[in-house]
């Protein structure tokens, strides 16, 4: 880890601050990385001002250049440093910075000398391990510098007693109380697990001093940050960033310790920051002006143009609403800051010490100081973070209802259904799930939970799913229509079958089936279950099919409703093809062969009223004719009677076209005959058959 400091907190750099590093393994130089911030006014007593510290990784070399590009005719501050960390084992052995300063001399400023300036080898300057404090309220600001130097000029009491004990992930218990200070209140919402100093190495005798807590002993806001340096860290170099960042502080810049409460890892995991105990209000160094009535969480990495990870956010909301909630604030609420000083944000806003300010219970660090913190991309997410620590739970709904089936926007089922459901609030801010049938609860479900099962009683019903936040807050989904039945549908007109026109083959007669079903509630389809599976609408009353002739088949459906209950019927069959020769004949007849007729043959006639007579027991019947663009007209006779005349002209040639059909209502013995009307220019008739159905 690695930074740039100089000898007066107050003073500022004009210019862009950039290093790049050679990596210890690949020997390859890294990109320039802009060291943003300006820590000068972190700590009451810091011994110097300078950048925030960046994490570099393992590396063997290292560059630095300070560049205002002609825009400033300002120099470079005294003392200007490069101060490199060596963030150790974690075993508790001393962290000692290494440092490379700018040699001291009346050298070119910024402005007549845009070229990188170098930083050259010299004996690192004494920096105290620890200073006093006057003042809890003064401190750490990041990235870019104010236009102005605030004054240190707060004078709030701070307590002298330190909890005895700090919070660990493996066990979570909060510090005992001293004499001096009281009890760490309870919380609205859980405690999230925290990684204790020890447990991430901290090296206590770097900042031997006792921690101070808030003046006013209530925590009314959390301030986010982040560390703005690399996101190339591994979370099992989190640790060592922690480290790199508390020795930064304290043995570079001077502070007592830590400035954050709290810092948490692209993975998530948060880490006790400012010791004093995580379950007091203990106050920070990292929101100059306010320290005194905030704590402050930031995330390891810089977030200006992509947002920290969902793991991390989530932490960020976790430990705000568990640290907002031990003093009754509302995570979602906008609160009142008094400032300790003169100030300014990054928007341009200005006030005066002792100003009220209106800030969101979570804000960001910009809102209170002249900073990019936590970056663009990252304060973006701070409306989520508020939403998922304060509640309720968000885009909660109804993703389905199985076990029923949706006809328009209502669901129809027989009794049992499962409602599932999503949230976009995550699981671990949430506290359970209820399912809701008419508006009571009749199912509970766990915060992980994405559906549950029930019985509904007939009739309809109103099905709804209620989120809990972990702060009590309820959240109730849009209601589904629900209707449960038992009656079954039924079919108003049986299944009937009926020759259709069509081509025949001997294979494939043409039919037609005909049938009616309806449902008391909301019928779903009609199915077609022998000799075939088809479905059809619940609107469709016939279906165009084909039947193997001199073969009994049998036709059964099942009619559907939304809710699954079912009625069946069935019909029965048989198609047959009397051919042209088992008519009876009269007048001249003249006999053809071609594999394109039905059984090869067929009889043609072009005498006028010429006849042809069969004679069968059936309900359906159908007269099949071959066609050409000479064809002529024929009378049809049906029992004695003249019912139509066909016209067998067609553009194109077909053969085996059933061209006019006929259906009783009942099987009766019938007689059909056809007469060759004699039409002029094309009197010819060329039939193939009859087809019945029996």
């Amino acid at each position: 880890m690695l930074g740039v400091t100089w000898t007066d907190p107050a003073a500022k750099v004009a210019g862009a601050i950039e290093v790049r590093t050679r990596d210890i393994q690949s020997g390859q130089w890294s990109k320039w990385l802009r060291l943003d911030g300006d820590s000068g006014q972190g700590e009451r007593g810091a011994a110097r001002g300078g950048t925030e510290p960046a994490w570099v990784g393992p590396s063997d070399g290292v560059e630095v250049r300070v560049n205002a590009g002609g825009q400033s005719s300002a120099g470079l501050p005294a003392g200007l440093r490069l101060d490199m960390v060596d963030p150790g084992k974690g075993s508790g052995e001393a962290m000692g910075p290494a440092a490379f300063a700018v040699e001291e001399s009346s050298g070119p400023s910024l402005s007549s000398s845009p070229e990188p300036t170098e930083l050259e080898s010299s004996t690192p300057e004494q920096t105290p391990t620890s200073a006093p404090e006057t003042a809890p309220s003064e401190d750490l600001p990041t990235e870019p510098a104010v236009s102005q130097s605030p004054t240190p000029s707060e004078t709030s009491p701070e307590p002298s007693q330190t909890p005895s004990a700090s919070a660990s992930e493996s066990a979570p218990t909060t510090s005992a109380p001293t004499a001096t200070t009281p009890p760490a209140p309870p919380s609205t919402a859980p405690r999230p697990p925290v990684v204790s100093r020890a447990d991430w190495g901290a090296d206590e005798s770097i900042s031997p001093e006792e921690p101070s807590y808030l003046p006013g002993g209530k925590i009314k806001a959390v301030v986010v940050h982040h560390t703005a340096e690399s996101n190339s860290y591994t979370c099992e170099q989190a640790p060592a960033v922690v480290r790199g960042i508390y020795a930064y502080h304290v043995k570079q810049l001077g502070w007592k310790d830590l400035g954050y409460n709290f810092l948490v890892d692209k993975c998530g995991t948060v880490y006790e920051g400012r010791k004093g105990g995580v379950d007091q209000p203990v106050q920070g160094a990292h929101a100059y002006g306010f320290n005194a009535e905030t704590t402050g969480i930031s995330v390891l990495g810089t977030y200006t143009d992509a947002a920290p990870s969902q793991a991390a956010m989530l932490s960020v909301a976790k430990v705000a609403a568990w640290k907002l909630g031990q003093y009754g604030v509302d995570p979602t609420s906008s609160i009142t800051l008094t400032a300790g000083d003169s100030g300014r944000s990054y928007t341009g806003k200005t006030w005066s010490k002792g100003a009220q300010l209106s800030f969101p219970a979570i804000h960001g660090h910009r809102d209170g100081y002249n900073t990019q913190c936590p970056g663009n991309a990252f304060y973006g997410q701070l409306s989520t973070i508020r939403s998922w620590a304060g509640g309720p739970v968000t885009g909660l709904a109804i993703k389905s209802v199985t076990g029923a089936g949706l006809s328009g926007t209502t669901y129809y089922t027989k009794a049992d259904v499962t409602v599932s459901w999503s949230a976009t609030t995550p699981a671990s801010l949430i506290k359970q799930y209820d399912l809701l049938v008419d508006g009571k609860p009749v199912i509970r479900a766990a915060a992980t939970a994405t559906s549950a099962k029930t019985t509904l009683a007939a009739g309809r019903h109103t099905v709804a799913v209620r989120a809990t936040h972990q702060s009590g807050k309820q959240t109730t989904s849009a209601a589904a229509t629900v209707v449960a039945e038992t009656s079954a549908p039924s079919f108003t007109a049986k299944p009937s079958l009926a020759l259709r026109v069509g081509t025949v083959d001997t294979a494939a007669v043409p039919v037609t089936l005909s049938w009616k079903a309806t449902d008391g509630a909301a019928l779903k389809e009609t199915r077609l279950t022998t000799p075939m599976a088809k479905s059809y609408g619940p609107t469709l009353t016939s279906a165009g099919l084909t039947s193997k002739s001199a073969t009994t088949t049998a036709w059964g459906m099942t009619a559907v409703d939304f809710a699954g209950n079912t009625a069946t019927a069935s019909v029965a069959g048989t198609p047959v093809i009397l051919q042209e020769t088992s008519a009876v004949r009269s007048g001249t007849w003249t006999s053809k062969s071609s594999a394109s007729y039905l059984g090869g043959t067929s009889l043609s006639s072009s005498a006028k009223n010429a006849s042809l007579t069969w004679t069968f027991t059936g309900r359906s019947a159908a007269w099949v004719v071959s066609r050409a663009s000479t064809s002529g007209q024929a009378y049809v006779y049906v029992d004695g009677v003249k019912v139509a005349t066909v016209d067998l002209k067609s553009a194109t040639t077909k053969f085996r076209d059933a061209i006019w059909t006929k259906t009783w209502s009942t099987s009766a013995k019938h007689t059909i005959k056809i007469v060759v009307v004699g039409t002029a220019g094309r009197p010819a008739v060329t039939t193939d058959g009859l087809a019945y159905l029996k």
